[in-house]
C-alpha cells in the first residue's frame, strides 16, 4: 500500500508540475540555446503495458522552437491502424514570453493515408499538425494518448532525437505487472532507473536533464551508438491474434518461421511444373536458381502492401503468382517457394536496409529491428544472396542497400544471425579512360569510357533505361562542369554476380582551358575532384567511413599545335595514410599529355583524434585535384 500511495503521489506531482511549467523562452539556460534550433523543455513518455493486448502510450511534450530551422520539430505525427487507436490529442501554443496564444485538439489535425509512393494497400493512417507560427521563439505543448492492441513492438525512448535539439528534462516511465518478464537495452545511460513495485504493478523511471545541442560532426557513426536510448522487449507477446515468447534471436526467428511463414509457400501444381520444366537442363543448384530469379524478375514487380498481420506476414505465394506483384516479404516468400519446388533450400532474412550500414544487435533481440527482407541461398561452398524487389539488379548482387551487416535468417531450426557480403574498397571501382582534344581556343571535345562496379555500380544504375533527356540531366549533375554538353550517351549493363555498368559518352566543354596572354591554363582533372571534409575542432565522435572505394582515371589530352610541349615537365604526386592513398602523374609524349589519377579511400572506424589527419588528407587530395598547368603558347 505504501508503494501504491507513493506511485500515485508521484504521478499527481508530475501532472501538476507539467501543467504549471513556465514556457518563457528567456528561462532556457544559455548553454541549452547554444547550437540549438529547438529545446525540449519537458517531455514525459509513459508506456503502460496493462496486458499484452492493451498497451497505453501517453506522451506529454513541450518544445520551444528557437528559430525557423527548428520549425519541423514542432510538427506532430501520430500513426495509427487497426491495432492502434488514438484516444486523445490536445495542445497549446505559447509565445516567447510564455503567454498562451492558441489551443488545438484532434479536430485541427490533418488525417491522411500513410501510404508511400510504392504502397498498393495499407492499413496505416497518420494524423499530423504543424502550428502556423512565424514569430520566434515559440513553444508548442502536446498531450496525447494512444492504445496498442499488441506489445510485440514497444516504442524506444530517445530523449535527444537530433544534434540540433537540446533537452531541459525528459522522463520515460514503463509500467507493467510485477510478474511480466522484460528485457531492457540501455544505451549511453549512466545510472539505474528508479523502480517502484507493489502487488499490482511495477514502474521503472528513467530521466535525463540538461542535454545541450551539439554541432553535427561529419563522418560520424550510427547515432544509435552514441545517443541515449532505452529499448524494451517483453518476453511474452501478443500480435494481431498471434501469441509467442522469445528472449533471443533463435526464438524470435523460430516464431517468424512457424507462425508468420508457415503455409504461405504453397504453389499450384501448374506453377510447380512450369518451374521444374524451366530448370530441367540445368546441372547445378546455382544455375537453377539463376533461371528462377530471372523468371521472378520478369513476372513480378514490387509494390508495398502494408496489410495483414501488422504488415509483417507475407501474402501467400499463390497470390503473388496470380497477381504478379508483392512487397519485399511477399516476393521473397514467392522466390523461396519457387526454389523449394525444385529442392533448393533458402532462408527468409530480415535486414535493416539502407546505404548506411546497420546490423542487428547481437546481444539484444527485438522485433523492431529490421525494415526489409532478402533471401539467402546456402548453396554448397557458394552462399548466394538475392534482392527480390528489383527487376534490374543482377543475380547474387545485394547492392549497398543491404551489404555487410548482420541479418536474421528465419529457419526451421530457429533464427540465426548471418552477415551479408561486403562491397569492398577494392571492388567498389570507378575506372575512367578519356581521349580529349584540346582546341586552340580552350574548348575541349572527346570521348569518355567509364566502368562502374561494386557500390559505384549501384550509384549509377538509375541511369539505365532513362530517356535521353533525363540521362543528360543526370550527367550534368554527375559531371559538374560549366559549359559541358553531351553529344552521345550509351550504357551497357553486365549482369554478373559482380556486375558492371559501362558508360560511353561523347562530350564537349566550351572555354574549359582559358587563355590569358601567352598562357593557356588547363586543369588536368576534369571530372573527378574529391571534396574536402569540414574542419571540426574538439571532435568527440569517432571518425566513421561507411564504405570504401577506388577511383582510377586516365585522361589523354591531344594538345593543339600552338602549345610548346617542351616546357611541360612530368609530375608525380603521392599521398598515403591509414585512410587511403592518392597518386597523380603527368607525362608528355609528342602532342599527347597523359594524366593518371588513382584515389583509394578505406572504410572503417578511427579514433576521434584522427579526424584532423583525415581532413588534411582530403584537403591535400582536393588541392592536387585542382592542379592547373600553365601551358606556354608558341609565339
Amino acid at each position: 500500500m505504501k508503494h501504491l500511495i507513493t506511485f500515485l503521489g508521484l504521478c499527481l506531482m508530475a501532472l501538476i508540475s507539467f501543467g504549471q511549467d513556465n514556457y518563457d523562452a528567456d528561462l532556457i539556460p544559455a548553454e541549452l540555446k547554444n547550437r540549438a534550433n529547438a529545446c525540449i523543455r519537458n517531455q514525459e513518455n509513459t508506456v503502460d503495458m496493462r496486458a499484452p493486448d492493451n498497451v497505453a502510450i501517453i506522451i506529454k511534450q513541450a518544445i520551444t522552437i528557437l528559430n525557423k530551422n527548428g520549425d519541423e520539430n514542432a510538427r506532430l505525427r501520430i500513426y495509427y491502424d487497426k491495432s492502434t487507436t488514438i484516444k486523445s490529442i490536445k495542445g497549446e501554443v505559447y509565445n516567447s514570453a510564455g503567454k498562451l496564444i492558441n489551443k488545438f485538439s484532434q479536430n485541427d489535425f490533418n488525417d491522411e493515408s500513410a501510404a508511400d509512393g510504392f504502397s498498393l494497400f495499407t492499413d496505416s493512417r497518420v494524423k499530423h499538425y504543424l502550428p502556423a507560427v512565424n514569430v520566434y521563439p515559440y513553444t508548442i505543448v502536446y498531450n496525447y494518448e494512444i492504445r496498442n492492441k499488441q506489445n510485440l513492438s514497444i516504442p524506444d525512448w530517445t530523449p535527444k532525437p537530433a544534434n540540433d535539439i537540446s533537452v531541459e528534462k525528459s522522463t520515460y516511465t514503463f509500467i507493467c505487472k510485477p510478474s511480466d518478464q522484460i528485457r531492457i537495452k540501455a544505451q549511453n545511460f549512466s545510472g539505474t532507473p528508479k523502480e517502484l513495485v507493489d502487488e499490482k504493478q511495477k514502474m521503472l523511471i528513467w530521466n535525463v536533464n540538461n542535454l545541450p545541442a551539439v554541432k553535427t560532426e561529419a563522418y560520424s557513426p550510427d547515432p544509435d551508438t552514441y545517443r541515449t536510448s532505452i529499448k524494451i522487449a517483453p518476453q511474452d507477446f501478443y500480435y494481431y491474434g498471434h501469441k509467442g515468447n522469445y528472449t533471443n534471436w533463435q526464438q524470435l526467428g523460430k516464431w517468424v518461421y512457424d507462425d508468420l511463414l508457415k503455409g504461405r509457400d504453397v504453389l499450384s501444381p501448374v506453377t510447380v511444373q512450369t518451374i521444374r520444366d524451366l530448370v530441367k537442363e540445368e546441372k547445378s543448384d546455382q544455375g537453377k536458381a539463376r533461371k528462377i530469379y530471372d523468371y521472378l524478375q520478369k513476372k513480378t514487380r514490387y509494390i508495398s502492401v502494408q496489410v495483414g498481420i501488422g504488415g509483417l506476414q507475407p501474402f501467400p505465394a499463390t497470390e503473388v503468382d496470380r497477381l504478379g506483384y508483392g512487397d519485399c516479404k511477399a516476393l521473397v516468400n514467392y522466390m523461396q517457394s519457387l526454389l523449394k519446388a525444385v529442392g533448393i533450400e533458402s532462408y527468409y532474412c530480415l535486414v535493416e536496409a539502407g546505404s548506411f550500414k546497420k546490423s542487428f544487435d547481437v546481444d539484444y533481440a527485438s522485433a523492431v529491428q529490421g525494415n526489409h527482407i532478402v533471401l539467402c541461398l546456402p548453396l554448397k561452398g557458394d552462399t548466394t544472396w538475392l534482392e527480390c524487389t528489383n527487376q534490374k539488379i543482377p543475380f547474387g548482387f545485394l547492392s549497398d542497400f543491404t551489404d555487410d551487416r548482420l541479418v536474421l535468417a528465419c529457419t526451421a531450426e530457429g533464427g540465426k544471425l548471418l552477415r551479408t557480403p561486403k562491397l569492398t574498397t577494392q571492388n567498389n571501382l570507378q575506372v575512367r579512360k578519356g581521349n580529349l582534344i584540346l582546341e586552340k581556343d580552350g574548348n575541349i571535345n572527346g570521348t569518355i569510357n567509364t566502368i562502374f562496379s561494386g557500390a559505384q555500380y549501384d550509384n549509377h544504375e538509375d541511369f539505365m533505361g532513362k530517356p535521353v533527356i533525363e540521362q543528360h540531366k543526370l550527367l550534368k549533375e554527375a559531371y559538374d562542369i560549366d559549359n559541358i554538353d553531351f553529344d552521345a550517351v550509351n550504357y551497357v549493363q553486365k549482369k554478373n554476380i559482380d556486375p558492371e555498368l559501362v558508360e560511353d559518352i561523347k562530350l564537349s566543354i566550351r572555354n574549359y582551358a582559358p587563355v590569358n596572354g601567352e598562357k593557356m591554363f588547363l586543369q588536368l582533372n576534369a571530372f573527378n575532384v574529391k571534396s574536402t571534409a569540414p574542419e571540426v575542432r574538439n571532435r568527440t565522435l569517432p571518425l566513421y567511413i561507411n564504405r570504401g572505394f577506388t577511383d582510377e582515371d586516365i585522361l589523354v589530352y591531344t594538345l593543339p599545335e600552338n602549345i610548346n610541349t617542351a616546357l611541360i615537365l612530368p609530375s608525380n604526386k603521392n599521398i598515403k595514410g591509414i585512410f587511403g592513398e592518392y597518386v597523380a602523374k603527368t607525362k608528355v609524349d609528342g602532342k599527347k599529355l597523359t594524366y593518371y589519377r588513382k584515389l583509394i579511400i578505406n572504410d572503417g572506424t578511427f579514433p576521434a583524434n584522427e579526424y584532423a589527419a583525415f581532413a588534411k588528407f582530403l584537403s591535400d587530395v582536393n588541392s592536387a585535384d585542382h592542379l592547373k598547368l600553365a601551358l606556354s603558347l608558341k609565339k
